[in-house]
């Protein structure tokens, strides 16, 4: 992030329009994670992934998929990630967020044991991912429960704008998955909170209920994605009506960066004291004056709601005015004791 002219700046961590590029920037994450989940399939030839199953399987598989119908397949095996099944000379895997009674615990060891006890057993499942090409069959467990042909009713009617319920499924590094009753959405980390969100675990919780709000529908690619802040109050809209120029405001450090440090004033909204503000005389870093986390009293000098910015200066809090608001204390309440 560079700094403009003045007291200006890039928009940090600000949320990127939501077109293919957004897109393909998340499922490219999503694909190196199942990748890591997924068990590997070797071809006859060892180092090809070829694709196993006969042509008349995959057709099957795709009629599943097409008519989002549930099956019922038996579970051979598992590994950290999730389950794999048996469809017909197919194999099918169910990630740990896609299982009804296994929870996607850090705890490895209950994880597997959980997974392990499910070797074995019959699962009501919905295809919602095949790839005949490259041999990708993914089943869901939680999708199945919405019943048959509820995916395709369901993206047919979702609107953008609209408010819906979702239960939490998965929490990745980039944002939350939500079951829709049917369908997956995704709230990508930058649509969690108006504030700094520098983990999505930190603002919500697998199988946790949330109201979110539809941003958009991708129905020929079963896309859709979501937002839970666009239901909260945006602090910015207000922020001129309820802050001024020259007013002391205390906050708390959220990032120091070399141009200058971040802070809190209240959930959702940040200013900026630029390292020219900090202090006087030359400071080889911001960091030899802040630091993440700690609580500090400054002065509003600039607000530009629009733009989303707020100028903040600590410098301009002289240690006079401290001592004459603690003068002031005092003299509000006589009873209390003189400092030395």
């Amino acid at each position: 992030m560079e700094m403009e002219e003045g007291l200006g700046w890039e928009g940090d961590g600000a949320p990127e329009p939501m077109d293919e590029s957004w897109w393909a920037a998340v499922l490219q994450d999503e694909g190196r994670q199942r990748a890591i989940e997924r068990p590997k399939v070797s071809g006859p030839e060892g180092d090809k992934n070829e694709v196993h199953g006969s042509p008349e399987d995959w057709a099957w598989a795709k009629e599943l998929y097409d008519e989002d119908d549930t099956i019922d397949l038996a579970v051979i095996g598992y590994n950290r990630g999730g389950l794999l099944v048996e469809a017909k000379s197919l194999r099918g895997f169910i990630p740990v967020s896609h299982l009804v009674a296994v929870e996607p615990l850090n705890d490895d060891e209950m994880r597997n044991e959980q997974l392990s006890s499910l070797v074995g057993q019959e699962l009501c499942l919905k295809v919602i991912e095949y790839d005949h090409e490259r041999g990708r069959l993914v089943f869901s467990e939680r999708a199945a429960l919405a019943g048959p042909g509820t995916r395709a009713e369901l993206l047919a009617n979702l609107q953008p704008g609209e408010k819906i319920k979702g239960t939490v499924t998965n929490i990745t590094r980039f944002g939350v998955f939500v079951d829709l009753g049917g369908v997956e959405g995704l709230i990508h980390v930058s649509e969690l909170s108006w504030g700094r969100v520098r983990h999505p675990a930190d603002v919500v919780s697998c199988n946790q209920e949330l109201d979110v709000q539809v941003l958009s529908v991708d129905r020929d690619q079963g896309r859709v994605a979501l937002s839970l802040k666009e239901l909260l109050p945006d602090p910015w809209a207000t922020v001129e009506d309820r802050f001024k120029i020259d007013q002391i405001v205390e906050g708390v450090v959220t990032n120091v960066v070399k141009f200058g440090a971040f802070v809190g004033i209240e959930d959702g909204l940040e200013g900026l004291i630029h390292v020219s503000e900090l202090g006087d005389g030359n400071l080889l870093h911001p960091r030899n004056v802040l630091c993440e986390g700690e609580q500090v009293r400054v002065r509003i000098i600039h607000i530009d709601a629009e733009e989303r910015r707020l100028g903040l200066s600590l410098r301009q809090v002289p240690q006079a005015e401290e001592e004459g608001t603690e003068a002031e204390a005092t003299s509000e309440h006589p009873e209390a004791p003189i400092p030395f």
